[in-house]
């Protein structure tokens, strides 16, 4: 009891750097409407002026004392960048630790100016963007005091779960763990045991052998999840209750599974494991997150950050009809920019 008790305690004094956000973190960052905002959001003006040199923006944020440097990709209307920029960053301790520790350097997916990359080549912004597959904006990464990509998250997150990741970042915690491990270690669930998850029509009943060495007829859609998960429970509640979206899931094979638990999963690659394994060696880290794979088990496209009915219904629009086949996400939603977020 007193190793619990221990265990218990230290949990605790890990979360309280970051749960300063979590107050905050309520139905107001999960359930919005997503579709294209008909005001565009301007980027801040304390984001760096860069001439798009990312090595001499990282040289200059280490000259200044800082941790690294962050690279936004972004676009005017998606809602949500609107959310990151206008709320995320609206809250003190967010901007305060985000301008203590990082310069960040924003850039547009559609844009055409020229930025020398990290590796030192030269690309338009939108080449960039397509090369780092930022499938979802706002997408950052994040370069420590070598250049070496310490972090990628690509999708919005929720201050609780940005803030994380800011200090994951600047603590150096990235050089010893996955950001996977770092956020258990301060979760305010601390122990990770199963429980009720939300049920859907569309889910397959286990056992969940999802073996596709020999190629399925249909593609595959797995849900991670957990209990007592708010965002969870907000997707399943409203997106999925949308009748576009379930007939779109009912032309996959669809599998729920909780990311902590030991039930057993042989995987796409004919792997056998649990789904807690599976969701590791994912790199999985958010709840909900929503992977699929093509008919062989290849994975093609993950939704692993905050996702509404209009993001949701062009992933599934792209998965649904195979377009993985030809291009990847990130190339489709570029030969559809007719639509403004995609």
């Amino acid at each position: 009891m007193a190793g619990i008790m221990t265990r218990l305690a230290i949990a605790l004094l890990l979360c309280l750097p970051l749960c300063a956000g979590l107050a905050a973190d309520d139905d107001a960052f999960y359930n919005f409407d997503d579709a294209p905002r008909a005001e565009p959001v301007e980027q801040p003006d304390w984001f760096k002026a860069s001439f798009l040199d990312l090595s001499q923006d990282l040289a200059e944020a280490m000259s200044a004392g800082k941790r690294g440097l962050i690279v936004y990709f972004g676009q005017p209307n998606c809602a949500y960048c609107h959310k990151l920029l206008n709320e995320n960053f609206s809250l003190p301790d967010v901007l305060d630790y985000t301008q203590r520790h990082f310069d960040l350097v924003g850039l547009d997916i559609w844009g055409e100016r020229e930025v020398i990359t990290i590796d030192r080549q030269i690309l338009t912004e939108r080449e960039f963007s397509l090369r780092e597959e930022t499938n979802f904006t706002p997408s950052l990464l994040f370069y420590d005091s070598d250049g070496r990509l310490a972090l990628r998250l690509r999708g919005y997150y929720p201050p609780y779960q940005f803030r994380a990741a800011l200090e994951f970042v600047a603590d150096g915690h990235y050089q010893r763990e996955t950001f996977r491990d770092y956020l258990a270690r301060g979760d305010d669930r601390m122990v990770f045991e199963p429980g009720e998850l939300n049920e859907q029509s569309f889910f397959a009943k286990p056992p969940y052998n999802l073996d596709r060495r020999i190629a399925s007829e249909r593609p595959l859609a797995v849900f991670f999840e957990q209990s007592d998960c708010h965002a969870c429970d907000v997707l399943h509640g409203q997106a999925l209750r949308e009748p576009a979206i379930q007939r779109q899931f009912l032309a996959l094979d669809t599998v729920q599974l909780d990311m902590w638990s030991e039930v057993p999963v042989i995987t796409p690659s004919g792997e056998r494991t649990t789904a807690r394994d599976w969701a590791a060696a994912l790199g999985l880290f958010y709840a909900p997150s929503i992977l699929f794979f093509d008919e062989h088990g290849e994975e093609v496209l993950r939704v692993d950050s905050v996702v509404r009915f209009y993001r949701l219904d062009n992933v599934l629009h792209y998965v649904v009809s195979r377009a993985y086949r030809s291009e990847s996400f990130a190339a489709w939603r570029d030969a559809r920019s007719s639509a403004i977020d995609r």
